[in-house]
């Protein structure tokens, strides 16, 4: 096949996890698009619930119709306290993988200007005038690309940004007695041995007789999977559950970290979702961060070729460094050297702290009184010693004290 018989597309998108496919929906929703021929490749077919979202909002969102349950209510707790929050006007709600997807390749199917080919992405290279995708079986050509598969050798080959994992396993359970409380989500339980780690339960109820436990760690390594299980074994026994059904099964290992994923973006190719950064480095959350800049990029999209402007678009202009990377380098940067800091850095910010204001700030919406009103909470040496650290000694991530 030569050059002139490769198929051409103004957009692709590598792999077609949430921050793609979250894009491309809102690339249908502002109807501005329908003039430019979009690729989706993907190794996976997406036809499977592999996995579970949630975040917190204060209003109806265009994903409003597969969330398949809302909480008003969480608890967070440790071995010496529990208390219990009222998230409003905050709701916090939950997305099965597969409702997303259906949802998303629904409207993707009605456009006749977007392809989904099933095909595993072997190669990407940058001319001067077009981007090449090179597949198992196809080859194409892009004006811009959109990368969301990940390359974890750019973190972890490096050692001036802390690395931790968010690392789980859950397992969706059926008991025969009514146990569970269906109106409030256990948001993070730190009752469980820590064992020198950042180790929680998370629970989420659909009935008194359904639920998803999870056990997750903030670590560096990750754990033989019959570790998590044993632990999921005694969280349910002491919650005095003797009987259940194991209905289904997750597990997962999202990266936490403040490496500058935003580097590694060209002119032609912007790297979005966890390949990008996208990912909340302090939490691991990925729903609401990628919900959020997907609608950036997408009016960045528009913007930047509008004719008033330039008519083309220089991938390097997207992202945008804020002061919560900072915060959540500090924060990183302490449970990297004390990973077992993690249960009394969240306690004290959830024992007296102001729930709406806590999520205000993970959102990334807070004033910087705010900002200081939510880190005041917080233990104040380990972040007097991160922030020196940061500040002064950033060149040695890598020597632990």
């Amino acid at each position: 096949m030569n050059s002139s018989q490769i198929p051409h597309f103004d957009y692709i998108f590598t792999g077609t996890g949430l921050a793609s496919l979250m894009t491309v929906y809102k690339m249908i929703l502002s109807e501005k698009f329908s003039d430019k021929s979009i690729l989706l490749l993907d190794q996976d077919s997406k036809k499977i619930n592999d996995r579970t979202w949630c975040f917190w909002e204060k209003e109806e969102s265009v994903w409003n119709s597969v969330i398949s349950k809302k909480w008003d209510l969480a608890l967070f707790a440790n071995e010496n306290f529990k208390r219990d929050l009222d998230l409003k006007p905050y709701s916090y709600n939950k997305i099965k993988g597969l409702d997303f997807y259906d949802f998303v390749f629904e409207a993707i199917s009605k456009q006749p200007n977007i392809t989904f080919l099933n095909e595993k992405v072997t190669d990407i290279n940058e001319l001067e005038t077009h981007v090449f995708v090179g597949t198992e079986e196809n080859r194409f050509t892009c004006n811009y690309l959109f990368n969301s598969i990940y390359t974890k050798a750019f973190a972890e080959r490096q050692n001036k940004y802390p690395v931790l994992q968010q690392h789980f396993v859950g397992w969706f359970v059926k008991t025969e007695k009514g146990v569970f409380n269906s109106e409030e989500v256990t948001f993070m339980d730190f009752s469980v041995e820590q064992k020198g780690n950042t180790r929680f339960m998370y629970v989420l109820p659909t009935s008194k007789t359904e639920a998803l436990v999870e056990y997750t760690l903030f670590s560096e390594k990750l754990l033989p999977k019959e570790e998590y299980e044993n632990e999921i074994k005694i969280y349910l026994k002491n919650l005095g559950i003797e009987q259940y059904e194991i209905l289904e099964k997750e597990q997962g290992s999202i990266p936490m970290t403040c490496y500058p994923f935003w580097e590694k973006n060209t002119k032609r190719v912007l790297n979005i979702g966890t390949a990008g950064g996208w990912t909340k480095a302090s939490t691991g959350y990925t729903f609401k961060n990628s919900d959020k800049k997907s609608s950036e990029l997408v009016r960045f999209i528009q913007n930047e070729t509008s004719p008033e402007v330039s008519g083309s678009l220089n991938m390097k202009l997207f992202h945008k460094k804020n002061k919560f990377w900072f915060y959540d380098l500090l924060l990183l940067d302490i449970l990297y050297r004390h990973n077992e800091l993690g249960s009394s850095i969240f306690s004290s910010l959830f024992k007296k702290g102001n729930p709406k204001l806590i999520f205000k700030f993970l959102d990334e919406e807070t004033s910087f009184f705010e900002d200081v009103k939510v880190i005041l909470k917080c233990p104040k040496i380990p972040f007097i010693k991160a922030l020196f650290r940061v500040i002064f000694l950033s060149n040695k991530f890598n020597s632990k004290t």
